[in-house]
């Protein structure tokens, strides 16, 4: 007998908000109906397993159907079903989880319910104006019953047909939603969502090309893997097992580099296998690589929370019924269960990293330079992983050998301690281009390391905090001598008007380059030392590539580049240069230098007479310091013009100039041109 009824509501004003409200994204409908045949599936297993259902299983799959001329998806299961009774009690009360109730009773064996919160089936109304159940209960003596409902709270019950048991939920999809039936968007999503579940997913039938196209064949289309690797002993696969999954979860990718199985029941229930992907050289967080699934269910691949920041470089799967979800399934809920998850996970993934290294050092370092960037982006923004890292992780120097820190520290002890104690760790980021530097330090018996990554700049950082009295410089950021200093700096004997004029002569054949600065400096390098050296400021240049990566330091970014052109004024082509330079100019500069020295001791006068008097100057005061400032003004530029034209012809100066920038891969286009045929004409 036909009755009708109205949707009991038991969380006030649910209903109405079902359709639009509820879930973040319309296409999940299919996954919560799938889940739910999945349930009726599972429990029907259970059931029979205790020996309350005698009857054979048969074929347990799920099927789902799509009839584009009727304006139908059918999901139906050959589960546990439902009488009339049911229906009223689990679809008729929104919110009275049938799965809840049934965990409890199975608690300790029915790992595998999914639904938690008994809203899943209305989802189906996103996507249709009608909604039917035609249901046959496993119960002996039970009558089919088909639920009618049009998205309204009114339904009807009436008897029906259906002779086998299980479930079919039938959806009259709506105008809005009529890309639900196609075929190859319903497969798409059950690939998606339902590609692991633990019961077959039949959908439509499998296709082959024949005749230029692609056509059916009589061989059902089973879209999952029941038995995904995760789910199984680790004992029980073999490393080819472990990349045959990762090559079914990402296709097209290479192999990974290794893998670690998760799995712990307490305190918390976690399974999944997270791989080590290649990681190219363009850093960049991934906010996809891990897919977090709920008893097989696909949930989201937006792990934040659950998996540390620094684990989005990895790519696999997490899956565990402990994790929160909301009634949706599609957003994690913050709670401590969470970041217990995140702390275990932190935790395997340092001890799987420490025993492989453990294990075989020498294939640990084969991968090292792969796996560098995930090591340092955790050791930098994860305490915990910092602490266990240490003990793994690897520092390469030019020569191509590896050590942890503490090796390192040791091995460079003797040689590079400063005077003040502190050991000194000298670095390349680019080995090529910083050649010259790197010989002249291991001329002085230092070792070098490779700092090339792009997260190093950051990472030399952290370690200076780490490693007790230690500095990390690059080893082009000064000359050898300073840069690991053992005695105070060599006096550099020069005169004032020599170091004016040799100021001025290096400074005036400087190129002119965009957002570049150039400083002349003077060191007593010895004569077998290079006669011009360029290096950049250790502090200024480590803060411009952290404020490349970094939000927040724009100040730093934004400030040019700054060098210091360095003289040795030891050198015998530099000393040939100064002498030439010094006979030649110095009867024009010195008395141009003492008038500028004479004008500055008058104003001096002036300013203390003033500050003897009260601290105010006299307007005819003020006016004779502008004038006396004007006049030195006039003789600086008059100096400035002198030397300018002196060294233009002095191809020496230009050539030991762009000698410098050469070695610093600075000498480009029409100065490099230059700087050839000026080479040309000085071999004659």
């Amino acid at each position: 007998m036909a009755t009708k009824g109205t949707i009991g509501v038991t969380t006030e004003n649910i209903f109405p908000v079902i359709k639009k409200f509820l879930y973040s994204d319309h296409e999940i409908f299919l996954r919560e109906l799938v889940s739910n045949a999945i349930d009726a599936t599972q429990k029907l297993k259970t059931l029979s397993s205790f020996g309350d259902f005698k009857g054979e299983l048969g074929d347990m799959r799920v099927e789902v159907k799509v009839d584009k001329e009727a304006g139908t998806l059918t999901v139906s299961d050959h589960g546990i079903g439902m009488t009339a009774e049911d229906i009223d009690k689990y679809i008729n009360q929104i919110a009275f989880s049938g799965a809840e109730e049934f965990l409890e009773k199975y608690k300790d064996t029915a790992n595998s319910i999914i639904g938690h919160f008994g809203l899943g089936f209305y989802s189906a109304f996103m996507v249709a104006n009608k909604v039917e159940i035609n249901t046959l209960s496993y119960k002996e003596g039970s009558e089919a019953v088909r639920w009618i409902c049009d998205g309204s709270p009114e339904y009807a019950i009436e008897a029906s047909d259906k002779a086998t048991r299980g479930t079919d939920i039938i959806l009259h999809i709506d105008e809005d939603s009529k890309e639900f039936l196609e075929q190859a968007r319903i497969d798409a999503l059950l690939k998606k969502y339902c590609r692991f579940l633990p019961v077959p997913i039949v959908s439509g039938k499998q296709q082959e090309w024949k005749d230029g196209k692609m056509v059916d064949t009589d061989r059902d289309n089973v879209i999952n893997n029941t038995e995904p690797a995760w789910t199984r002993k680790p004992a029980d696969l073999t490393d080819e097992d472990y990349r045959n999954f990762y090559h079914e979860l990402y296709p097209g990718q290479d192999d990974p580099l290794f893998w670690i199985h998760l799995n712990v029941d307490y305190p918390f229930n976690l399974t999944g296998i997270l791989f080590f992907p290649k990681i190219k050289n363009n850093f960049e967080v991934t906010k996809n690589r891990i897919q977090l699934y709920c008893n097989q269910v696909f949930v989201t691949d937006s792990v934040e929370g659950v998996v540390p920041e620094f684990m989005m470089l990895l790519q696999g799967v997490i899956d565990s019924p402990d994790i929160p979800l909301n009634v949706s399934r599609s957003y994690l809920q913050s709670d401590t269960a969470v970041k217990k998850i995140s702390g275990y996970i932190t935790k395997k993934v340092a001890s799987r990293l420490e025993d492989l290294f453990k294990a075989d050092r020498k294939e640990f370092e084969e991968k090292w330079d792969d796996i560098k960037i995930f090591i340092e982006y955790g050791m930098l923004t994860d305490e915990k992983f910092c602490e266990a890292a240490m003990k793994f992780c690897l520092l390469k120097d030019t020569e191509g050998k590896y050590y942890t820190i503490e090796e390192y520290k040791d091995l460079i002890a003797p040689e590079q301690t400063d005077k003040e104690g502190n050991i000194v760790a000298l670095y390349t980021t680019d080995p090529t281009a910083q050649f010259t530097y790197i010989e002249a330090a291991k001329n002085h018996g230092y070792n070098v390391l490779v700092m090339d990554g792009q997260l190093d700049s950051h990472f030399v950082g952290l370690l200076e905090h780490k490693v007790e009295k230690s500095r990390f410089v690059r080893v082009d950021s000064d000359v050898i001598d300073n840069l690991i200093p053992k005695a105070d700096r060599k006096v550099v004997d020069l005169s004032a008007v020599d170091r004016d004029i040799l100021t001025t002569l290096f400074s005036s054949q400087l190129p002119k380059v965009d957002n570049t600065q150039f400083f002349v400096n003077f060191e007593a390098m010895g004569e077998n030392g290079a006669p011009i050296i360029l290096t950049q400021n250790e502090y200024m240049r480590r803060m411009k590539e952290m404020a490349a990566l970094q939000p927040g330091m724009n100040f730093y970014g934004e400030m040019p580049d700054s060098y210091s052109v360095i003289v040795n004024t030891e050198n015998p082509i530099v000393k040939r240069v100064a002498d030439e330079a010094s006979k030649a100019l110095t009867d024009k500069v010195a008395p141009m230098m003492e008038q500028v020295n004479a004008n500055n001791e008058k104003i001096t006068e002036l300013r203390k007479s003033a500050t003897d008097n009260g601290g105010k100057t006299t307007a005819e005061d003020d006016k004779q310091i502008a004038d006396l400032q004007k006049a030195n003004d006039g003789k600086r530029e008059e100096q400035t013009a002198v030397i300018t034209d002196y060294a233009k012809n002095q191809p020496l100066v230009g050539q030991l100039i762009d000698l410098a920038l050469l070695g610093n891969g600075m000498l480009r286009g029409a100065q490099l041109s230059a700087f050839i045929s000026r080479s040309l004409e000085l071999l004659k």
